[in-house]
C-alpha cells in the first residue's frame, strides 16, 4: 500500500529496549548464504567496489543472549512441520530446540513450565510488515516507508528507515511474532531492499537484524506505481508502462553485471591499467537478484499480472520468492506451485481498490491445496500483525464453509514454516525441530481461537514476553514516562 493509516494506530503495548539490555557486546555476521550459491567467505574476499561488493556494509550485530534451560511439559505441540503432539514436551537449551517429545526429563535448575491445557507453536513470522518505517505515533515525520521519487529506487534499503523504538514491535511480540520482514512501500516498480528482523528490544536496527537472512527486493505491480507516476505525467502511467520500465531496468542490470564480470576477469588475468565500471547502487541490487542473493518480494494483486511477472523472470533469469497481497492467486494456484512461488495474502481483506475486487475468502486455501502450494498469511498492518494467529483461523473457517477441513497442525505452517521458507531462513527457524532456534510461543489454548492469548514468547530461548510478569519487560525509550491510558495498568 502506498500510505499506511497510521493516524489510527492504537497499539497498547510497547516496544524496543531498555538500555540495560542493549549494552551487551555484539558481533557482525557474514553475508547471506544460500546452499546453492557461492559461500559467504568466498564472496567477502572480493574487493568492496561496485559489482564485486559482496560484504554487508550494515552487518547484523544481534547476538542471542544466554538463557536458562526451559522445559515446557504436557502441552499440545504444533511443530510447524505438519505434526501435532498431544501431551508433549519441548526442551529449550542454549538458545536452540534441544528435544521435542513425551516424557522428557528436566535437569537440575531447569525452569519447568506446566503446559497442561496449553498449546505450543513456533514463533510467528510476518512476511509483510511496515513496522519501524511507518511507526507510531503516525505523524509525517515518521513516514519513511516510501521513497516515491522515481519508479526505480532499488538503491534504497528499508532498514535505514527502521525506528527500533516503534511501540508496534512490542505489540507484535505480545501477539507471538518473533520475526518480521520489513519492506518499503509499493509506490515504485522497484521499491528498494527489504530486511528481516528479530523482534527483540534494541536501540539500533542492526541489533535486530536477523543474522544471515537474505535481503529482499520489493517490487510492485498494477495500480500503485501507474497511479503515482501517471499523476506526474511520466512513465509508467499504464500497466504496459510498468512492464516496459521493469524490462528496461532488468536489461540494464544484465549489462551492469556483464561489465563487472568482464572487469573482474581481466583483473584476475593480470591486465594492467584497468578502469572499474562506475558503481550504481540500483543496478547493484538488481544484479544481486540475478545472482540469487536477494529474494524478490512482489506486491501484485491480479492473476494476469503475476503471470506476466513470472514470464519476465524467466526472460531475465531471476526467481520470484513471493507474491504479496495476491488476491487473485487462487486463479493461478497451479502455476505458482509449479514454480515454487509463495502467495502471501490477507484472510479476508479486499474490495478497497479495483485490482482487489475479484478476491474470495477461500483464496489462501486454494493456493494451499495445490500440490506444492505455499500459502502465507501476512499483515501489512500494525494492528493485524498482533493477531496473525486469528487471521490464520479465519482461513480454517473459510475452508470449512466450502467443505475443506484444515487441521491446526497444517494451518500453523501459514504463519511459521512457509514465511520462513519464503524469506530464506527456514534452516534456522519456523519449526520446532532439534537444532533450530528456540523461537517458541506458549498459548493459553488453541492459537486459532478468537480467545487465544500468548502466555510466554521465547526468541533464541530467551523469554521476551511473559504475560504474568509484564513489569519485568523492557520498555522503549520513547514509551518511558508516557502516561498510561485511564484504566490501563502500566
Amino acid at each position: 500500500m502506498i500510505r499506511r493509516h497510521h493516524a489510527d494506530r492504537r497499539s497498547l503495548a510497547v516496544c524496543g529496549a531498555s538500555l540495560a539490555l542493549l549494552l551487551a557486546a555484539c558481533t557482525p555476521t557474514t553475508a547471506a548464504k544460500r546452499p546453492d550459491r557461492p559461500d559467504a567467505a568466498t564472496m567477502a574476499a572480493k574487493p568492496a567496489t561496485g559489482e564485486a561488493t559482496k560484504t554487508a556494509p550494515f552487518p547484523s550485530t544481534y547476538r542471542a543472549p544466554s538463557a536458562p534451560e526451559v522445559l515446557i511439559s504436557g502441552a499440545t505441540v504444533l511443530t510447524g512441520s505438519g505434526e501435532r503432539l498431544d501431551g508433549a514436551d519441548v526442551l529449550l537449551r542454549d538458545g536452540k530446540v534441544a528435544a521435542v517429545g513425551r516424557g522428557l526429563a528436566a535437569a537440575p535448575g531447569t525452569r519447568v513450565i506446566d503446559g497442561r491445557g496449553k498449546w505450543v507453536t513456533p514463533g510467528i513470522i510476518d512476511i509483510h510488515s511496515h513496522l519501524g518505517v511507518y511507526p507510531s505515533p503516525g505523524v509525517d515525520a515518521h513516514s519513511d516507508g516510501n521513497e516515491a521519487t522515481a519508479p526505480n529506487t532499488a538503491n534504497v534499503w528499508a532498514e535505514h528507515s527502521v525506528w527500533p523504538q516503534d511501540p508496534g514491535f512490542e505489540a507484535a511480540l505480545e501477539g507471538g511474532v518473533t520475526a518480521l520482514h520489513v519492506l518499503p512501500g509499493s509506490a515504485n516498480l522497484f521499491g528498494g531492499r527489504s530486511v528481516t528482523l528479530k523482534n527483540v528490544p534494541a536501540v539500533t536496527y542492526q541489533a535486530m537484524k536477523f543474522p544471515d537472512a537474505p535481503h529482499g527486493l520489493k517490487m510492485a505491480c498494477g495500480e500503485n506505481p501507474k497511479r503515482v507516476y501517471g499523476n506526474r505525467r511520466t512513465l509508467p502511467s499504464t500497466r504496459m508502462g510498468n512492464v516496459a520500465s521493469w524490462r528496461q531496468s532488468w536489461s540494464e542490470a544484465v549489462e551492469y553485471q556483464r561489465d563487472w564480470a568482464q572487469y573482474e576477469a581481466r583483473r584476475a588475468s593480470g591486465a594492467k591499467d584497468l578502469r572499474a565500471p562506475k558503481r550504481d547502487l540500483r543496478m547493484e541490487t538488481l544484479a544481486a537478484v540475478l545472482r540469487g542473493e536477494i529474494l524478490v518480494q512482489n506486491h501484485c494483486y491480479r492473476a494476469d499480472e503475476m503471470a506476466i511477472v513470472l514470464d519476465m523472470a524467466k526472460e531475465f533469469g531471476y526467481k520470484v520468492s513471493t507474491f504479496h497481497h495476491a488476491t487473485e492467486a487462487y486463479k493461478i494456484a497451479d502455476l505458482l506451485a509449479e514454480q515454487s512461488v509463495c502467495a502471501a495474502v490477507w484472510a479476508d481483506w479486499w474490495g478497497f481498490k479495483m485490482e482487489s475486487y475479484d478476491a474470495i475468502p477461500e483464496n489462501m486455501v486454494i493456493v494451499d491445496a495445490a500440490k506444492g502450494g505455499c500459502a502465507i498469511v501476512h499483515s501489512d498492518s500494525d494492528e493485524g500483525i498482533q493477531r496473525l494467529n486469528q487471521e490464520a483461523g479465519k482461513g480454517i473457517a473459510s475452508a470449512a464453509r466450502v467443505g475443506i477441513t484444515i487441521a491446526p497442525e497444517h494451518a500453523i505452517r501459514w504463519i511459521t514454516q512457509n514465511p520462513a521458507r519464503a524469506l530464506g531462513i527456514a534452516e534456522k527457524t519456523g519449526t520446532l525441530e532439534v537444532g533450530k532456534a528456540a523461537d517458541v510461543v506458549v498459548w493459553n489454548g488453541s492459537p486459532f481461537s478468537s480467545y487465544a492469548l500468548t502466555e510466554q514468547v521465547f526468541i533464541d530461548g530467551a523469554i521476551r514476553f511473559d504475560r504474568g510478569a509484564r513489569r519485568a519487560l523492557p520498555e522503549s525509550d520513547f514509551m518511558l514516562g508516557q502516561p498510561a491510558a485511564p484504566g490501563v495498568s502500566p
